[in-house]
């Protein structure tokens, strides 16, 4: 009863924060909507297991990809806001003001790495996953992890058309989720 609470009332949350891109389905933050909801899913039907057997190999895997989570969020985000010079966004705008940025932010973690948010929630999917495995909990990793790569691929034609050319030479020279790997 308490995980079917907590995921109606994460849902809401996230309904509400994505209510304007779900208005507009060729936007990244569409996909990104159903990459959040498979997360929260997993997490839901995970939480009896964080705890389980913490020193294990899969456990200790598990915390490794949490904590990686945590840093490429802050610091992407930290990054975003510093150098990025958000635009002010319209109420029907499908993204966040914060998101709107008049700079290309090539600094710290985006030196490496083109979405390190949503490299972020890779690593929170896997590690969530990690901490119990099943079909179902397969399953919703991998909604979540092509959620994630068709929010990226449709954020880059976005970037692609606000940056131009100093996106493409971007696309270049960084990965999209994994540094030196993907």
């Amino acid at each position: 009863m308490i995980s079917t609470v907590v995921f109606v009332a994460g849902s809401m949350a996230i309904v509400w924060l994505s209510r304007r891109s779900l208005l507009h389905p060729s936007s990244h933050g569409f996909s990104r909507f159903f990459a959040f909801e498979a997360i929260l899913a997993l997490g839901v039907l995970n939480a009896p297991h964080w705890f389980v057997h913490p020193f294990g190999a899969r456990q200790l895997l598990s915390w490794l990809l949490l904590v990686v989570s945590i840093v490429l969020v802050v610091s992407g985000v930290v990054l975003l806001r510093r150098f990025g010079r958000s635009r002010p966004t319209t109420e029907e705008a499908p993204v966040f003001e914060w998101e709107n940025t008049e700079s290309l932010v090539t600094t710290g973690v985006f030196r490496y790495v083109r979405h390190p948010m949503y490299s972020s929630l890779l690593f929170l999917t896997w590690g969530a996953l990690l901490k119990s495995m099943s079909i179902t909990t397969l399953v919703l990793a991998s909604v979540a992890t092509l959620a994630l790569a068709a929010t990226a691929k449709v954020e880059e034609g976005e970037n692609v058309a606000r940056f131009g050319q100093e996106y493409r030479d971007y696309m270049k020279r960084t990965r999209r989720f994994v540094p030196f790997v993907l």
